[in-house]
């Protein structure tokens, strides 16, 4: 479903030098398979998740999704491929303003005219620890409560693709698990495949790859090289 071959993407930061980002990256992630991607500050993650998602060029390389090359879509091709294929959870900022929750959970099925509010966005609201909120005002909302929400309206567009950047920053140890077990859910009940870039080392026992991103290069994830993480 997902691959990438030798995916580089390189920056000039004025007195520190280049930083290679993503040096030469190259994997793969089949369909129904949730892989968690490590690494510490800055090693390059969510620019590899926004190279994937077609928000940034690489200076080379090659992803395909499903076949087809990202970097080959027309401008319209990507927000298509960004609408109905892809999901991507990030931080909580793309709640509507004082829109209710159910309404601002419902901005992505509406803009891909899928009518799945009753079918798929209200039980995952549901699942998340939402359903009695649905008609709250997103701004009342605690920053958990607003990645839930986030998290929900991604999952119920029901997305091939899914590019989860530390998406339980903002959660507690048994919300964690329970978003860990959802996105673990998604690919096996969905097929879908999931790329989840976390700093959590319990999110390891939910995958199907363990990988690190370091130094822009992928390698075997280890526990024992995320300790100074946790220090």
């Amino acid at each position: 479903m997902l691959e990438l071959h030798d995916l580089v993407k390189h920056y000039q930061a004025g007195d520190s030098g280049l930083i290679k980002a993503v040096d030469g990256v190259s994997l793969t992630v089949a369909g129904g398979e949730l892989a968690v991607l490590y690494g510490p500050s800055g090693s390059g993650k969510t620019t590899l998740l926004n190279l994937i998602a077609g928000l940034s060029a690489p200076d080379r390389g090659h992803i395909l999704v499903d076949g087809r090359d990202v970097l080959a879509m027309t401008r319209k091709q990507a927000d298509a491929y960004r609408l109905h294929q892809l999901g991507i959870i990030s931080a909580p900022h793309d709640l509507t303003p004082g829109a209710r929750v159910l309404t601002s959970a419902s901005l992505k099925l509406v803009l891909g005219r899928k009518r799945k509010t009753n079918t798929t966005l209200i039980p995952m609201l549901d699942r998340l620890g939402l359903g009695s909120r649905l008609a709250d005002n997103t701004e009342s909302l605690s920053m958990g409560e607003r990645q839930r929400v986030t998290i929900a309206m991604v999952l119920a567009a029901q997305p091939k693709l899914v590019l989860a950047d530390e998406p339980t920053g903002n959660l507690d140890s048994v919300r964690t698990r329970e978003v860990f077990a959802l996105l673990r859910e998604v690919c096996k009940e969905w097929g879908a495949t999931v790329l989840l870039a976390s700093h959590d080392p319990e999110a390891a026992s939910f995958a199907d790859q363990r990988l690190e991103l370091r130094d822009g290069q992928i390698a075997e994830y280890t526990s024992v090289s995320l300790g100074d993480e946790r220090c």
